[in-house]
Formats: C-alpha cells, structure tokens, sequence
C-alpha cells in the first residue's frame, strides 16, 4: 500500500512513439537533452525553434523496442508534422499515430517537479486503476496552484513563441556539451555571455476586486504605470488567493519584489521552486 502521505500528479498527455534503430540518434539531433547517453529511463527534455525559442516541452520514455515521446506542454500534430519532414528516406525512424497515456508522479512542495521519475500507464492498461486507487490524488485546482508554484510553462501562455528554456528556468534541461541540435548556437551564446534578457516569476495579487475587462497584461514599477517591468503570461484564482506568472525583465528584479498590475493592483513576485536561472 502506498504512503497515503505522499501527494501525487495525475494527468493524461498526448505521447507517440519512435521506433527505428536510428530513433534515440534522431531526437538527440532535435531536443536539448542528451538522448544517447543518458541514465535515467525517463528524460525531460525541450524541442526548440532554430532561433532557441521553446516550441516544446516533453518527456522520453525508453522503452526495450522503442521510445515514447510525451508531450508535457506543446502542440503534438505540430511536433509529429515536424519529425515527419526530416527524417530522411535513409533513416531508420517510423512515428506511430499519437495516443493518451497516463502519467503518474509523486511531487512535494519544495522540490522541483523534475526530482521525481514518473511513471506510466497506457489508457487500456486494467492495472492503472488499481494502482490509481491506492495513491493520495491532487485535486485540479490544487494542481493547478502546483503548477504555477512550479513555474511549469503552458503552451499559449509562457511557450508563446518568443520565451527560450533558460529564461523560462529550465536550464537543466539543456545540455550545453553535447553535439549539435535545433536551436543550439542561441542557447550556447545565451549561457556564454549570460545574456538573459528576463526570467520567469511566480506573482501573488493582494486584491480581490479585479478589473478582469482591462486586457492590460504589463506589470508596472508603481500604480504610475510609466516604468513597465514585464509581463503577465497567466494566472489562477481560487477562493483563497490568486497566484500566476509573469516574465520579468532583469534589469527590474533587483528593484523589489513588489509590482503593479491594472489588473490584478498590487503583487509580489517570488522565485519558483522548479526554475533553475544562469
């Protein structure tokens, strides 16, 4: 029986998998991670524009036959629409048609998301429910509060096509020695001259009277509004509080963890617990 202590994350993604002898060779030339030399039976990775902007932020699952690629956080008939295109005729690389799967994770609240190995079940599998019934579940909305504490990126929201991984706090998803991939020459100048021009925040609103009309999404110095210091990528309201992130811009974190929103008054902004930065 599983520690009823322990919280759990439990969500369906899009996954495909890659067969081919050639498949870990294949997605090592286009995600940040070190597919061909890794220890670990799952790896985080990011899938990138040729100019460093996240596209993607997904998992691989090596398997005995084959690997399966899940999408965490992307468009997937966009990422399986890509793959398809270069893999050239002399490659021994298939796609499969994309599908659910269940994943699993133990979390907590003061280690990052990417401290525990997941664990997954297909969506027919009769032991998922089983082994589903024993654990201590995250509601959604306490999952979704997790997540922003996490800072773990959305696409519409920080993958947005103009946010790379090192400022979005994924660092240690990038792998700056390995050979070449998609996006790589930005990211190594990125690191080598640690020019990140702003970094992801968690941000809490002290107001509760919110002006949801005002489609202003700028965080200010002061209610002035005359020094903009970022912006606001998304947010999540409960009873209780209402937390979200924004990118900040460097030059203004140094100034104090208070900012100013038309929207949501008066914030602060905090590190998350599962960003990395330069």
């Amino acid at each position: 029986m599983q520690d009823k202590k322990k919280k759990f994350w439990l969500e369906k993604f899009d996954c495909f998998s890659i067969t081919g002898k050639h498949a870990k060779k294949f997605l090592n030339g286009i995600t940040t991670g070190n597919i061909l030399n890794s220890e670990n039976k799952v790896i985080k990775t990011c899938w990138l524009t040729p100019n460093g902007v996240l596209r993607s932020l997904i998992e691989i699952n090596f398997l005995e036959r084959n690997l399966e690629v899940i999408i965490l956080a992307g468009n997937t008939n966009e990422i399986i629409d890509y793959f398809n295109q270069i893999i050239f005729p002399a490659d021994d690389v298939l796609l499969s048609e994309p599908f659910l799967i269940n994943r699993i994770q133990e979390i907590d609240e003061s280690n990052s998301w990417r401290a525990y190995q997941p664990t997954f079940f297909k969506i027919e599998d009769k032991e998922f429910e089983i082994y589903k019934n024993k654990l201590n579940l995250l509601n959604s909305n306490d999952l979704k509060l997790w997540k922003v504490n996490q800072a773990i990126p959305s696409l519409e929201m920080e993958i947005n096509g103009k946010n790379n991984p090192l400022e979005l706090g994924l660092k240690d998803l990038v792998d700056f020695n390995k050979g070449c991939y998609l996006g790589q020459e930005t990211m190594s100048k990125i690191k080598n001259v640690s020019s990140l021009k702003q970094e992801i925040r968690i941000w809490k609103s002290f107001e509760f009277n919110l002006n949801l009309e005002v489609e202003d999404k700028n965080l200010y110095m002061n209610s002035a509004k005359d020094i903009s210091v970022g912006k606001i990528t998304s947010f999540f309201k409960s009873d209780s509080q209402i937390k979200g992130l924004a990118m900040i811009k460097r030059k203004y974190l140094e100034e104090g963890n208070y900012f100013f929103s038309e929207i949501f008054g008066k914030i602060i902004i905090n590190k998350s617990v599962g960003s990395i930065f330069l």
